[in-house]
């Protein structure tokens, strides 16, 4: 009866989402939309093997594609498989998106969305969205209603909630960096009344420090095994920096090792880790003088060692991604004003 109720669950949230106005290709856009002319040659000159270990991860016969175009910034990529779609959140826009992937149309999920950043998904299927404009956490229940799981700590308000994941034992992870309180742009200007952090909620939903010891901590993902956690350091000097831990018991942890180095100026922004262990980064220009963004604009593939071994080249920033699909092996990337995907031989592992 209980597993019934919980399907029954499911499919009212999936309708309710359904019901969000779904428009033609770009149809929907409010903000610059831009042609995209994919390769017709295999293998896609764009799919770049740095390193002959990630030749096993490119599919010959794939090509980078645009699925969706017309956003301000995209960010927090997120797949449901129960209802074949993506939701991406087009932040300054105040809005989340939906591609598709049964009718190839992308359109209005959500407006207004609290000018949301990071989305993730809970071990029970419902949509979690760290929220700039009300500086909180947030889940989507089945029926559509809203809980706030997290929006201070300590009596103090949280900053502006950035990239989210869900551990396999029910507790969520989010790192709370000043970004969309430093302006108009992402969210209301206000001043910070914590430091920037990592936060733990646990399964009970009592909120926990995990670190507060870097500089605009921005995404955030575990290894396949969760025995540790990746962490970007946003606001690092001079480069941006992965930080690994190894993860203890509730929010604990330890062993805080320099795994990846963006070493000049790219930039790491959110990413996601697959099966074998390897980081698909987010990656573009830092807006340093002398930086060439067209030629650091896509997606850098670390090994589990921290070498890189593989580019995934776009014609704008990427700022985060998702796996995602039938076999989990469609690379979804939130690139400045658009969606794209990449099949690839291998697939999350989350």
């Amino acid at each position: 009866m209980q597993e019934q109720q919980g399907a029954s669950a499911r499919r009212a949230f999936l309708k309710t989402a359904a019901g969000s106005t779904l428009a033609a290709l770009g149809g929907t856009a409010a903000a610059q939309a831009f042609d995209f002319k994919p390769s017709q040659r295999y293998p896609d000159p764009a799919v770049q093997v740095l390193d002959p270990s990630f030749g096993k991860y490119r599919i010959y016969s794939s090509t980078v594609e645009q699925l969706g175009t017309g956003m301000r910034w995209a960010e927090g990529p997120v797949w449901f498989g129960d209802g074949r779609y993506l939701l991406v959140s087009d932040i300054p826009n105040n809005r989340i998106m939906r591609f598709d992937e049964a009718t190839g149309t992308f359109g209005v999920f959500r407006q207004p969305s609290n000018y949301s950043n990071g989305l993730a998904r809970d071990r029970q299927g419902r949509l979690l969205a760290c929220e700039h404009l009300t500086r909180r956490i947030t889940r989507t229940e089945y029926d559509g209603r809203i809980t706030v799981l997290a929006d201070s700590f300590n009596g103090k308000k949280l900053n502006s909630p950035n990239d989210i994941v869900c551990k396999s034992d029910g507790s969520i992870w989010f790192t709370d960096p000043p970004f969309g309180i430093g302006g108009n742009w992402e969210g209301d200007k206000a001043a910070s009344e914590l430091p920037h952090s990592v936060y733990r909620i646990a399964p009970d939903g009592k909120i926990g420090l995990v670190t507060a010891d870097l500089n605009g901590p921005n995404g955030l993902a575990f290894s396949p095994d969760e025995k540790k956690l990746y962490i970007v350091e946003g606001r690092a000097q001079p480069h941006r920096v992965i930080w690994s831990y190894d993860v203890g018991s509730g929010a604990s942890l330890s062993n805080k090792t320099r795994l990846v180095d963006a070493n000049g100026p790219g930039s790491i922004d959110g990413f996601k880790v697959d099966v074998d262990g390897n980081l698909w980064c987010g990656w573009g220009s830092n807006g340093a003088p002398g930086a060439n963004p067209a030629d650091l604009d896509g997606v850098m593939v670390f090994n589990p060692q921290g070498k890189a071994i593989g580019f995934i080249r776009l014609p704008e920033r990427c700022a985060n991604l998702s796996f995602g699909g039938a076999k989990s092996n469609r690379l979804y990337m939130a690139s400045c004003h658009s969606l794209y995907a990449l099949y690839v031989e291998t697939h999350g592992a989350a």
